[in-house]
């Protein structure tokens, strides 16, 4: 067989690439907890991103068509209704390690994502980022889409031979179109490091509300509690007061080695509903889930119902990638008409949709039980539920049919 010249080549991997946006994205049928829809193809891969990213498409500069710049993974994206469209701010990782940002627009949010002819542009500030990931979008009361993100350096105190300790913090930048960002200076806080911080969408008692994560160290928590709480006067120089705990870590829970906020949260006729991750050890390694609470709607930090458990964890595929055993979450979108997108990676490496309603989650976060903390009481949660359907008259089974002779 004769090797493709370049043109049958191009022409292969641009009708892959096609076939590849233009796959409908059915529910999966499998799938069943009544909270949720889970879909059966991820949304966004990295084989998504255009080749124009990935492949120099000079015959002259590339005869055999090399990919140049190979894209690793997609993943982690803020979420944004825009302009009646779904855009997510995809973290792209590269075969570098490095992230950035780019934007990938559908009408429906469950497919056919396209992304926007180039990522997006982020300004540096005079401390250069390392690196950037895991962006928050917040359409905020005053007028601006604000996205903040981990922008991580090299921790300048580490010895030579210590080449992966870092700081992170949380960068900040505004846009009023998702393409014209304007960076701000990085938010500062009492914490020694901040990889996890989301922007309240609304003024509280005339100023900007933070979720924060307060963390000792780039991986260890240390003395941070949990998911924190402060206020700041303004987002142009922002520096907190004290952060207060409103959701703290608990002994051999689904976050008892650390929590964190994931996508700004959902204001409800019941109160503020939140999407955070949890992670705990174990013996293969850290396991992050996705979890629910509601916090009170005229004082946002205060928890008022939280359900035992998780919402969603890894299944199947989504178990295995570049970290297994991992989902994350900092992005969904509540329509108009009641139907809540939320958008989790799996793996730190492919991005996935998860479809339910606002009523289906106020349900399940108000009737959910807490987590009663140990053995004994949690047997006693499922007792009670087993015997409230034990009352329950069973249906009437139809006769079955005689056998003629």
């Amino acid at each position: 067989m004769k090797p493709k010249t370049f043109t049958q080549h191009l022409a292969a991997l641009r009708r892959a690439h096609a076939k590849l946006i233009n796959r409908n994205n059915p529910v999966d049928p499998a799938w069943h907890n009544g909270i949720y829809e889970r879909y059966k193809n991820p949304v966004i891969t990295a084989a998504h991103t255009p080749l124009e990213w990935r492949y120099d498409l000079s015959p002259r500069t590339n005869p055999f068509l090399l990919e140049r710049l190979g894209v690793n993974a997609t993943f982690n994206a803020g979420a944004i209704e825009f302009n009646g469209n779904i855009c997510l701010c995809v973290r792209v990782e590269g075969s570098d390690r490095k992230s950035f940002f780019a934007i990938a627009e559908s009408k429906n949010g469950l497919d056919h994502f396209r992304f926007w002819d180039e990522p997006c542009l982020i300004p540096a500030t005079a401390d250069v980022d390392t690196n950037i990931y895991d962006l928050r979008l917040t359409r905020h009361e005053d007028g601006w889409i604000y996205g903040l993100f981990c922008t991580e350096r090299r921790d300048p105190a580490a010895p030579p031979a210590d080449q992966s300790s870092a700081i992170a913090q949380c960068g900040i930048v505004r846009t009023k179109d998702l393409r014209h960002w304007q960076r701000l200076p990085d938010l500062r806080t009492p914490s020694p490091q901040q990889r996890n911080v989301v922007l309240h969408p609304e003024y509280i008692n005339g100023q900007y509300a933070l979720y924060t994560r307060p963390q000792d160290g780039f991986i260890d928590t240390g003395g941070g509690g949990g998911i924190g709480w402060a206020l700041c006067d303004t987002m142009e120089h922002a520096t907190t007061g004290a952060e207060t705990i409103l959701d703290p870590r608990h002994y051999h829970t689904i976050s008892e080695l650390k929590n964190g906020p994931g996508p700004a949260p959902l204001k409800t006729r019941a109160g503020w509903l939140h999407l955070a991750h949890g992670v705990r050890a174990t013996a293969a390694g850290l396991r992050y889930v996705l979890y629910l609470f509601l916090t009170d709607l005229r004082d946002p930090a205060r928890l008022i119902a939280k359900p035992q458990g998780y919402l969603i964890a890894p299944v199947g595929a989504e178990r295995t990638g570049d970290v297994s055993n991992v989902v994350f979450s900092n992005g969904w979108v509540a329509r108009e008409n009641g139907t809540v997108l939320i958008y989790y990676a799996s793996a730190d490496t492919r991005l996935h949709v998860a479809t339910t309603t606002i009523a289906r989650l106020l349900d399940y976060v108000t009737h959910t039980p807490p987590d009663a903390r140990h053995t004994a009481a949690s047997v006693q949660q499922r007792l009670a539920l087993i015997r409230a359907n034990q009352t329950l008259r069973p249906p009437a089974m139809p006769p079955s049919p005689r056998r003629k002779r």
